[in-house]
This record gives C-alpha cells, sequence and structure tokens, in this order.
C-alpha cells in the first residue's frame, strides 16, 4: 500500500500495490499493523456496503460523536464516486475545509478518513457500490450530519444531485447547530 498525504490533517489516499501474473493480480487492501505503524487506526468492527442506482446520488455528510467516532476505509467497488471529507474537529489547523477524491473501481483506491470528520460521496456513474470498513459500531443516538449545500462549507459537487434522503437533505447548516460538531 502506498500513502498520500491529503491537504487534511489526518487523512490519506490509499494506492494498492497489485502484483500480477498471469492468473490476475493481488493486492493487500488493509493491514492492522502497518495502518498502526503509522499512527491510523487499525481496528474495524464493521464493514458496510451500499448500492446507488443513479448517478447524481448524494450521501451524507454523516458523522458520529464522541465516544462513538469512527474511522472510515472507503473503496468503490463498481462504478465512480466522489468522496468529500470535512475535518469537524474544532482544534484541527483544518477545521471546516473539505476535500474531494475520486474513487472508482478502475482506480481501486482507498480513502482513510479519521475520526472527527464528516463523510459524503456522490456516485458519478449509474449502478454503484461502495464498501467501507468502521471502526466504531453504528450508534443512532451518536449519529449527526452537515447540510451538503452549505454554503459556509463550499462543496461544489461535481454532478446535479438526483437522489438524495429526507435526511441527509434535511441535516443542519453550521450555523444552526446547537451543540459543537466534534
Amino acid at each position: 500500500m502506498i500513502f498520500h498525504e491529503t491537504n487534511l490533517k489526518d487523512a490519506w489516499l490509499i494506492e494498492l500495490q497489485a502484483r500480477g501474473d498471469e492468473r490476475g493480480s493481488f493486492a493487500r487492501t488493509m493491514c492492522r499493523e502497518t495502518f498502526e505503524k503509522r499512527g491510523l487506526i487499525g481496528d474495524f468492527v464493521q464493514q458496510n456496503t451500499s448500492v446507488s442506482v443513479h448517478r447524481g446520488t448524494l450521501r451524507g455528510l454523516h458523522y458520529q460523536l464522541p465516544p462513538h467516532a469512527e474511522a472510515k476505509l472507503i473503496r468503490c467497488l463498481r462504478g465512480a464516486i466522489v468522496d468529500v471529507i470535512v475535518d469537524i474537529r474544532a482544534d484541527s489547523p483544518t477545521y471546516l475545509e473539505h476535500q474531494m477524491f475520486e474513487l472508482t473501481a478502475e482506480n481501486r483506491h482507498h480513502l482513510y478518513v479519521p475520526p472527527g470528520f464528516a463523510h459524503s460521496f456522490q456516485t458519478l456513474t449509474d449502478d454503484v457500490e461502495v464498501s467501507y470498513l468502521v471502526s466504531a459500531l453504528y450508534t443512532p443516538q451518536a449519529e449527526r450530519g452537515l447540510r451538503y449545500s452549505d454554503e459556509r462549507l463550499g462543496i461544489r459537487w461535481p454532478e446535479r444531485v438526483t437522489t438524495i434522503s429526507d435526511k441527509d437533505a434535511g441535516w443542519p447548516l453550521i450555523e444552526e447547530h446547537t451543540e459543537r460538531l466534534f
């Protein structure tokens, strides 16, 4: 695995190192020891998958409050997405900054998202499947979100939003949050 620094403190884009022969290829997609040597969370307790039918589908921006905060390791298995993360750690030098990453079935890149980030993605193709490992169990009472269209964040989605859940469309604007984000 090749770890590429991102513009956001503690988030990493991971490129797989595939080895191939006449059978095809093989690549390690996660190694606890490698992650922990880099100071990253390497224990994941749950794996999730989402399937989105239509191009332009948007999911997020989600996060969980401590003590249920989670690291995520995201990969697009079919199709293509733009993955967006927002640093919501009040003490971080990149607080409220975001970055976009194109994850596709072809490039096979992974995105490591540390605790303290809101996470979202938008599909760039029809028929998309995304898989992600999480380091904490889903805890509904700890779930929070940011509105994907909040001007304060300045996110310019590459596609027109065609499909979004009522919950994701209704997350509060940053100025409407009554509690500290993270």
